[in-house]
């Protein structure tokens, strides 16, 4: 049986003929219609929504904004992608990335949210948390890094926490990238299949899926908790990467209230 060829809009056909719809349709040797035109509108929006960032963050600029940004989920779940996407074309003097690494012994011994508040942003700047101080919620005590005390005296100050931040005028936007364990494991296979990849996987990340339902209960605990008016979560359906990014570019748009352009 012959299967049949898409039929092509006038817009399909103005995408084809694009730069980016031409660098997609020459890029293999077999064409796929379907699977270019696909490419095409995700890059097409995700470029879209990149210049609309880069007018946010000039907003940050020039009023002196302050902006939290953090990225959670499980293991794999595409939030460094996410992040590579969203600060692609913003200026790098104006935005950091943290991912702090294991506490040293002195921080252990500092209140449990110092070594964070250290890095927030000043005026002007917005900081990306690739995990955040949320790694006391769910990935410390699955994997016993904190005692029980730890765990229930965290919980008991994060959303106090937060709303210092944001009433003292920050704007504190938090995603949480969700996938399911198929593809988690998928892309875990991935990983280790790959020797660019390989060094991404740590002893946490091993555990992942064997620990799966221990992280599930501390996810659903930690939503209740802490998904408030205030300070409310967003999750983003991770299972698509490109799907993933657009929506987690999307909420940071519709959620910061920017202005296209500054008048002096």
């Amino acid at each position: 049986m012959t299967k049949q060829k898409p039929t092509l809009t006038d817009e399909d056909v103005k995408l084809l003929n694009s730069k980016i719809g031409l660098k997609h349709l020459f890029a293999k040797k077999k064409i796929n219609l379907e699977e270019v035109l696909k490419v095409s509108r995700y890059e097409l929006k995700l470029r879209d929504m990149q210049e609309q960032l880069v007018s946010l963050q000039n907003w940050v600029i020039q009023t002196g904004q302050r902006v939290i940004v953090l990225f959670e989920g499980r293991d794999a779940a595409g939030k460094g992608g996410a992040i590579r996407r969203i600060t692609a074309h913003i200026n790098p003097r104006h935005y950091r990335i943290v991912a702090l690494p294991k506490p040293t012994d002195e921080e252990k011994g500092q209140w449990y949210f110092q070594r964070y508040v250290n890095t927030l942003p000043k005026p002007g700047e917005i900081v990306f948390f690739d995990r955040s101080w949320y790694n006391r919620a769910v990935v410390e005590p699955v994997n016993d890094f904190c005692t029980e005390d730890d765990y229930k005296i965290y919980m008991n100050q994060i959303n106090g926490f937060e709303s210092m931040l944001v009433e003292s005028g920050a704007h504190l936007v938090k995603l949480y990238f969700s996938i399911d364990k198929d593809e988690q494991a998928k892309r875990f296979k991935d990983i280790k299949n790959s020797p660019l990849k390989r060094w991404k996987m740590s002893d946490v990340d091993r555990k992942a899926q064997e620990l799966w339902d221990e992280y599930t209960k501390y996810k659903r605990l930690m939503f209740d908790k802490t998904d408030t008016d205030i300070a409310p979560w967003k999750i983003i359906e991770a299972n698509v990467k490109s799907e993933a990014r657009l929506a987690a570019l999307e909420h940071l748009l519709e959620v910061i209230p920017y202005e296209e352009e500054v008048k002096d």
